[in-house]
C-alpha cells in the first residue's frame, strides 16, 4: 500500500523501515477500501508513522493499550511539536495524535476498552425484547421502539432506585411530568403510555412488579383528526425534483431516494436496505422486503426510477464491495441510514422553503398517498401499494381528500332531509 502512495525513494524507505509496517499496511489498506482518496491516506500514513515510532517500544509486545497511555504519549508529542515549532498550539497536535492511536489500535485489537457496566434493567429489556418476538410476533421495528420507551423510563428511574419492584404508579407520573412533558408532544406521551403499558405488564407477569402499574398508567386523549398525514402537496414534490436537475453528485443520488419515497410510498427503512439484487433490470421490476409483513412485495420498475437508478449507479455510486444500493459519497463509504435519509429528504424541504408541518421521508410518503387519492385509486389498491396490512390504517387519506368531501357537503339533498 505505501508503494502506491509514496514515490520519491527516499520517503518510502523511511515509512518502510518505521516500526509496525505490517500493521500499518492493513490498516491503510481497510482505509483505502472504505473509500477514501489518496492525498488523505498519505495523511494518515504520516501521522501513523509518528504513532508508530513513539510506540515501538511496545512492538515486540501484544498488550493492551489504555486510553491513559495513548492520552500521555499525546500530551508528550504535542508538547515536543510546539517546542520544535512545528505547530502554534498544542492542541489540534494533541487531538490528532489521540485519533489516529486510537483508531488504529482499535482496528488492531489492541485497544483496552474502558469496561462499562450494563445497567440493571438490561436482563428486563431482553427479555420483554424476546417475548414481544417469541410470544406476540412483533416486527423489529416495533419491539425496538418499545424497548427504547421503556429504557427511557427504567434509565430516569435508576436515580431513584435500582428495583423495579419498587416502582409506583406516582413515579411513572413524576415521570412523565419532569421527563416527557418538557419534550414530547402528545402523541409522543401516548407512544410511551402505551409501551409502558405493556411493559409493566409483562413485569406483572413475570412477577418483578408486584403492584397492578399497567392498568393505572392513562394514554393522552389523541383526537381524529390528530393524526391526519401532514406532509408537502404534489405541486411541492414537483418543485422537489425539478431542484435537483443538476450534475451535482449529491443531487444524482437524492433525485433516486426521494422517487422511492414519492413513487412508490417507501418507509426509511425500506429505501436504506434496498440492495443490488432485488433490482431485477431483465424484467423490470423492484423487490422490496417489508419487515412490517413479514413478506416482499414486487413493484413495477417505471421508466423514470429506472433512469435516475442507472444515472446514480454509473456516474455517482462509490465503487465497493458493498451491496446496499444508497451509500454515503464520502469516506469512510457506508449505507445510508435512516437519519441520514431524514436529515436528506429534511434538508431539500426546507432549502425550497416548502411550507409543511414535516418534512421528513414520511411525509413525502403521505404526499405519495394523498397523490393516489386524488387520482381515484380505492383505499384498498391504496394500502396495497403503501404495503399497509389492513385498509384502517389507510383510512386517514379519506379524510384529505378535500375536493370529494367538499361535493358531499354542497350535495343538494332536495327533500330528502
Amino acid at each position: 500500500m505505501l508503494e502506491k502512495l509514496f514515490k520519491y525513494q527516499g520517503a518510502l524507505t523511511r515509512h518502510k523501515n518505521a516500526p509496525f509496517f505490517e500493521e500499518r499496511e492493513r490498516y491503510l489498506s481497510h482505509r483505502a477500501s472504505e473509500g477514501y482518496a489518496q492525498t488523505t491516506l498519505i495523511r494518515i500514513s504520516r501521522e501513523l508513522f509518528w504513532v508508530a515510532n513513539y510506540f515501538q517500544s511496545d512492538e515486540q509486545t501484544s498488550h493492551a493499550i489504555t486510553p491513559e497511555e495513548i492520552r500521555k504519549a499525546a500530551d508528550n508529542w504535542a508538547r515536543k511539536q510546539h517546542r520544535s515549532g512545528r505547530a502554534q498550539s498544542q492542541k489540534w497536535s494533541r487531538e490528532l495524535f489521540v485519533q489516529m492511536s486510537t483508531d488504529w489500535f482499535q482496528f488492531l485489537g489492541r485497544l483496552q476498552e474502558p469496561v462499562t457496566k450494563p445497567p440493571w434493567y438490561k436482563s428486563l429489556i431482553e427479555d420483554f425484547a424476546t417475548f414481544m418476538e417469541c410470544e406476540r410476533g412483533l416486527s423489529p421495528i416495533t419491539i425496538r421502539n418499545e424497548c427504547w420507551q421503556a429504557e427511557q423510563f427504567l434509565h430516569w428511574y435508576q436515580s431513584q432506585d435500582c428495583n423495579l419492584s419498587s416502582v409506583r404508579v406516582s413515579d411513572v407520573d413524576r415521570f412523565f411530568i419532569t421527563y416527557g412533558e418538557e419534550r414530547w408532544s402528545r402523541v409522543s406521551m401516548a407512544s410511551s403510555a402505551k409501551a409502558l403499558r405493556a411493559f409493566f405488564r409483562h413485569a406483572e407477569m413475570r412477577n418483578w412488579s408486584n403492584s397492578n402499574i399497567s392498568e393505572s398508567i392513562q394514554r393522552p386523549r389523541l383526537f381524529a383528526q390528530e393524526n391526519l398525514p401532514m406532509g408537502p402537496s404534489w405541486d411541492d414534490v414537483r418543485r422537489l425534483f425539478d431542484s435537483m436537475k443538476t450534475k451535482q453528485p449529491s443531487d444524482i443520488r437524492d433525485s433516486a431516494i426521494i422517487m422511492f419515497f414519492a413513487i412508490y410510498g417507501m418507509r426509511s427503512s425500506e429505501v436504506a436496505n434496498l440492495r443490488l439484487e432485488e433490482i431485477d433490470w431483465e424484467n423490470n421490476q423492484i423487490k422490496i422486503i417489508r419487515k412490517k409483513q413479514r413478506r416482499s412485495q414486487v413493484y413495477p420498475l417505471i421508466p423514470e426510477v429506472g433512469n435516475a437508478l442507472i444515472r446514480y449507479l454509473q456516474l455517482v455510486r462509490p465503487r465497493c464491495r458493498r451491496r446496499t444500493v444508497f451509500l454515503t459519497l464520502r469516506a469512510p463509504i457506508k449505507p445510508l441510514s435512516i437519519s441520514g435519509l431524514y436529515n436528506l429528504v429534511n434538508k431539500r424541504i426546507k432549502k425550497l422553503g416548502i411550507r409543511t408541518l414535516h418534512r421528513g421521508p414520511h411525509a413525502v410518503r403521505h404526499a405519495c398517498a394523498t397523490h393516489l387519492v386524488s387520482e381515484g385509486l380505492s383505499l384498498k389498491e391504496i394500502g396495497d401499494h403503501l404495503g399497509h396490512r389492513s385498509t384502517s390504517a389507510t383510512r386517514i387519506y379519506a379524510k384529505v381528500d378535500l375536493p370529494n368531501l367538499r361535493e358531499v357537503a354542497e350535495f343538494n339533498y332536495g327533500g330528502a332531509l
